[in-house]
């Protein structure tokens, strides 16, 4: 299934039903008086998160409306309320309204349910609008109209590792080698055309999830390249990984593979840029790579991964690293929530 992360849909909520106009008409009850029975409610348009993974379901059908409550009838019997119709989104959807650009719903938990479009009011029968001088009266509320709405739905992937760089820099081969994920992987620029998840089986607590964000270029966030649209998937990743291919490095400027994707991430969005990172230099089984490294590694000053991914030399070192790392975030997370204060 093709990748899809944005969508754009028209939900209308049902409309209430119309309220009963109706008098009691029995033998021996001359003067019944009005039993005309209330209208149900239309149904809400709810969006529910679910494990999706994509937006695709949203290509065959974009308009969606929820059903009309029912009319009111004698003998003081209610309509039928309209059911609800949900909407499986995954998570990490953000809704906002296609006409003014207001975002109205960030969906990020798993089984969350948020009432997008709210169905009108059912009308009142006939009876209570009955009083003292006025005993027969012969109208009723007719019913609400639900809410409609223009939506546009993006998604940004939740993961909790996040592999960035410049194309063809072994990405793809990286997730690949630490995860069940099978990407395309071929020896030309953006073979990875969307974004890709991997599971990653840690031994030092729960399993992770690592993506695969397509190369990005200089320009990218102004739509250069695969353009900025991957680049929000980013956002939300609580770890970076900047695959850097130490074959290809510059002798005159080692570091232009790693400030170009820099520069990019700080143009989008500075708070990227403070995520915490691994860098990795890649391709370690071909022989201009050691140089490419050690030019690097000496400019750089900080601590960095030297490995194959398609090879698979070092991988798995790097995977106990990734785990390690992920593990130590759980852990102050979770501090971090046990030192909240409550309220009281």
């Amino acid at each position: 299934m093709r990748f899809i992360d944005e969508a754009k849909l028209f939900v209308r909520a049902g409309d209430g039903g119309s309220g009963c106009v109706s008098f009691r008409r029995e033998k021996f009850v001359p003067r019944g008086g009005p039993d005309g029975g209330d209208a149900g409610k239309g149904g809400d348009v709810v969006l529910t998160v679910t494990s999706r993974r994509t937006l695709a379901h949203f290509r065959g059908k974009t308009r969606f409306e929820a059903e009309r409550g029912g009319n009111g009838a004698g003998n003081q019997r209610s309509g039928k309320n309209g059911a609800d119709l949900a909407i499986e989104v995954p998570p990490g959807t953000l809704v906002k309204d296609a006409d003014t650009g207001e975002l109205i719903a960030d969906l990020v938990t798993p089984g969350l349910s948020f009432v997008v479009a709210r169905g009108g009011r059912g009308g009142k029968g006939n009876k209570h609008f009955a009083t003292a001088t006025h005993r027969t009266p012969r109208f009723a509320q007719p019913g609400e109209p639900g809410e409609e709405k223009n939506l546009l739905l993006e998604l940004k992937l939740l993961a909790d590792v996040g592999l960035i760089g410049l194309p063809n820099a072994g990405k793809s081969s990286l997730i690949a080698a630490i995860s069940a994920a099978k990407p395309a992987i071929a020896a030309y620029p953006f073979t990875t055309l969307v974004p890709n998840l991997g599971v990653v089986e840690s031994p030092y607590g729960e399993p992770f999830v690592a993506a695969d964000i397509p190369g990005l270029i200089e320009g990218a966030h102004t739509g250069q390249g695969l353009g900025d649209r991957f680049l929000r998937h980013i956002e939300r990743t609580r770890l970076l990984v900047h695959v850097i291919d130490a074959a290809a490095i510059p002798e005159n400027d080692p570091l232009a593979p790693y400030r170009v994707v820099r520069n990019e991430l700080l143009a989008y969005n500075p708070a990227l840029s403070e995520k915490p990172e691994i860098v990795v230099l890649n391709k370690s089984d071909i022989p201009e790579a050691e140089a490419g490294y050690r030019a690097f590694v000496n400019q750089f000053g900080r601590e960095t991964v030297f490995l194959s991914a398609l090879g698979r030399a070092g991988t798995h070192d790097f995977m106990l690293l990734l785990s390690r790392r992920i593990a130590a975030m759980d852990r102050e997370d979770k501090k971090s929530r046990e030192n909240e204060p409550t309220e009281e």
